[in-house]
């Protein structure tokens, strides 16, 4: 089996479970907030699963970035096709958008916008602290 698949089970399987955590934080929030909120067995077992593989992929996606014969855009685009993804089906899966062209295209550009704006903060903080780095060891 491939490393890289074998470290994206690894850590697929450490993070996952921090998905349904992140959920029930929400359903908290929304039965504290919201009057006569309720959830259905179905819709907070299919929301278990979802969040749980939603972090899955998450996690396990993080390694795409760490294949070092891999183009910077090679591994980029395949984070954040498979986060997309897996967060569309997701979101559809359970409802939390509905399935028509023009809000998934919204979905779309807000989270390249958030995915880009995150990915570029990270990439800037992690090229200063190198250099701070490198400076230090010469």
């Amino acid at each position: 089996m491939n490393r890289y698949f074998k470290e994206f089970l690894h850590r697929g399987l450490i993070f996952g479970g921090f998905g349904p955590i992140v959920l029930g934080i929400i359903y908290w929030i929304l039965s504290e907030t919201v009057a006569d909120f309720t959830v259905s067995g179905f819709e907070t077992f299919l929301g278990i699963v979802s969040t749980y593989i939603l972090a899955f992929v998450q996690a396990g996606a993080s390694v795409f970035n760490q294949i070092e014969h891999w183009s910077l855009p090679k591994s980029l685009l395949c984070h954040f096709s498979t986060l997309f993804a897996a967060y569309t089906l997701g979101y559809l899966g359970n409802t939390w958008i509905p399935f028509e062209p023009k809000v998934i295209l919204v979905f779309f550009g807000i989270f390249a916008a958030v995915y880009f704006t995150i990915w570029i903060t990270v990439y800037f903080s992690v090229k200063a602290i190198s250099k701070k780095f490198n400076k230090a060891l010469k």
